[in-house]
């Protein structure tokens, strides 16, 4: 199975490309299939996004030239689908991962924010999810800077940009596959949507907590043990370094946005990251180990 998965990842992914996607193999868990260039690199060392020309840097990987698609498969015989880079190019591909578990339902949060804020939601290519959920596919005008955020326009809404990765039609998963639900051309995204997904948020009433603006050196040490973690522990760095952080007494929605960064920083989906950090917030002192 894993060699006929293999075969059909890389078919989906190389029609990506020939649709101008910038594409890289990923994994069953929907993580990058090829090991990180620099687990062995020394605490410290600068973060590479590709520039010393190894593979293995995640969604910077990402390449719309099938030669350069077919090496990158080379390395990553355990493939079964492939991320799309979003955020890149002139008109870059933005993702709208609206959730449909757990008690919340994006697709509604979505038109409520439609009506709310008075735009309508364009046709657009939609992908299906195993779990239900569903991606909504926009292109942004050329320069946009989106941040990739995990509920933060509402509950079950998800937003993929610069240094995000939406997982392409076509890829097998552990909970299933990826397909393409409403075939579409990708519309322009109304630009109050794009208005909300580049809004900074306002600052809270009185002063920051000084922690938010010096963090002390145990958080920042356990940030960077987060930073350096080897391909394949991230997720376990995260939920320890986040257990320790939640002991330190540090305000806790510092150390929750910090600890997400950081794991985003190095390729891991925000809200699986998330839930890792929120995991560990809610665990029993003595389960924190």
């Amino acid at each position: 199975m894993t060699g006929q998965a293999w075969r059909r990842a890389l078919l989906a992914a190389s029609e990506a490309t020939q649709r101008g996607l910038p594409v890289f193999p990923i994994g069953r868990a929907k993580f990058p299939a090829i090991r990180s260039a620099h687990r062995e690199d020394p605490p410290g060392t600068p973060r590479c996004r590709g520039e010393c020309g190894r593979l293995g840097h995640g969604v910077h990987d990402a390449t719309d030239d099938e030669q350069r698609l077919g090496v990158l498969f080379d390395a990553a015989p355990y493939a079964t689908g492939y991320g799309i880079a979003c955020g890149r190019g002139d008109a870059p591909l933005l993702g709208v991962d609206l959730d449909r578990k757990n008690g919340v339902d994006g697709v509604d949060a979505l038109a409520l924010l439609a009506a709310e804020h008075e735009f309508v939601v364009p046709d657009t290519i939609v992908i299906a999810t195993p779990s239900g959920g569903l991606h909504l596919w926009f292109a942004g005008p050329a320069g946009a800077e989106v941040p990739n955020s995990a509920g933060r326009l509402a509950p079950g809404i998800d937003v993929r940009g610069y240094g995000g990765y939406l997982v392409g039609p076509g890829s097998w998963t552990r909970h299933g596959i990826y397909r393409v639900a409403e075939p579409r051309p990708v519309a322009d995204i109304p630009p109050a949507l794009l208005a909300l997904m580049t809004r900074v948020p306002e600052p809270s009433a009185g002063p920051m907590p000084l922690a938010r603006h010096r963090p002390p050196s145990a958080l920042v040490g356990l940030i960077e043990f987060v930073l350096q973690a080897p391909e394949g522990e991230l997720n376990n760095r995260l939920y320890w370094a986040s257990c320790r952080a939640f002991e330190t007494g540090l305000d806790p929605e510092a150390v929750t946005r910090a600890l997400i960064n950081a794991a985003v920083h190095c390729g891991h989906p925000e809200r699986a990251a998330a839930r890792t950090v929120a995991s560990a917030r809610n665990a029993p002192a003595r389960n924190r180990r």
